[in-house]
């Protein structure tokens, strides 16, 4: 039978909404005498800079959505059946290349992983397609990431299991628990076609899964949601003259964050947003569009860089949606012309 990304979606949302009924979620105005029943007996919730009436549940538990912690690679030349156009989150350091794809990050979320010599956490919010890798160290800390099954303004919320502090995976910025307030270090990173990263990095390596029956990997089980007409899971207040939906591509500059929509980028090529260059180019599936990611839409890659002293290096950036960039940053307009 033929279903329509429309329906897929539909079904998607009666589904979660579903879970969360039947008990899989926390009820509506839930406290910390809750959250400690369901087993966040170490977090000090007495320590926060949020309203806990922003936090609900995406459905899952504690780790019902499992962070993968011993990441498997293969070597690129020994990896068949990832499509030319999937997306990954590319990522180098010290000459260590590796290669995350969507089609398994959006199945885990956080991926804990040494790049070298570098702990990273490298984490992927479907519900946002917000892609950023941050680093594990913090004020001589080593933290290993998982997922609470827990959102904020739609975004994922992660926790780190030494301290089981909480953390908004959209800043890199804990904001419930003994870390309350303190941030990640974001690392460079593309999200960039697989072809590409290939062609940067022909002696990279590749995650795989590590039990390729695990999840239907290569899938994207939110079919339809960039089509959507507005986010999943999310009531707070949308951005004006601009689809909620509509990727903007996200940077720092000036201290400041500030967005560009991609549509304006896509038709421009080149746009520069502060001190950083941002190009465009044709050649991305969207993770979240088709049943099989392979099949999704263009999207494009973005690159973003800033001029230094020795040339023109890599920049931390998002590629979300508008509703995101004005959830967390309502004051910054978004560039859209």
């Amino acid at each position: 039978m033929h279903i329509t990304i429309k329906h897929s979606f539909r079904a998607l949302v009666a589904v979660l909404t579903l879970f969360a009924i039947l008990g899989a979620s926390q009820p509506a105005g839930a406290t910390p005498a809750v959250w400690r029943i369901e087993g966040w007996r170490k977090t000090d919730f007495n320590q926060t800079s949020i309203d806990f009436a922003e936090i609900m549940s995406g459905g899952p538990p504690k780790d019902g959505i499992p962070s993968i912690d011993k990441p498997k690679f293969v070597d690129l030349e020994k990896l068949s059946g990832l499509g030319a156009m999937e997306p990954v989150i590319g990522l180098e350091i010290n000459g260590d290349a590796r290669a995350y794809p969507l089609g398994i990050l959006i199945w885990h979320e956080i991926v804990n992983d040494v790049v070298g010599g570098t702990p990273v956490a490298v984490t992927y919010c479907p519900l946002c397609n917000s892609a950023v890798v941050f680093d594990r160290r913090l004020e001589g800390k080593l933290l290993e990431f998982g997922t609470t099954g827990k959102l904020r303004k739609s975004d994922m919320v992660m926790y780190d299991r030494q301290t089981e502090s909480w953390w908004q995976q959209f800043i890199g910025k804990a904001i419930v628990g003994e870390l309350n307030g303190k941030e990640l270090t974001g690392i460079p990173a593309r999200l960039e076609s697989f072809e590409n990263f290939k062609a940067r990095h022909p002696g990279g390596k590749v995650l795989v899964p590590n039990d390729e029956n695990m999840r239907r990997y290569g899938y994207n089980p939110y079919t339809g949601y960039d089509s959507a007409s507005r986010p999943f899971l999310y009531s707070g207040d949308m951005p004006e003259d601009i689809n909620p939906m509509a990727r903007v591509v996200v940077v720092k500059t000036g201290g400041k964050p500030q967005a560009v929509t991609l549509e304006l980028l896509r038709k421009k090529g080149e746009f520069t947003l502060g001190d950083i260059s941002l190009q465009w180019k044709k050649g991305q599936n969207s993770a979240l569009d088709s049943r099989e990611i392979s099949k999704g839409r263009d999207v494009g890659n973005v690159v973003a860089r800033r001029k230094t002293a020795d040339g023109m290096k890599d920049v931390v950036y998002d590629v979300t949606f508008a509703f995101v960039f004005h959830a967390f940053h309502p004051k910054q307009a978004i560039v859209k012309s």
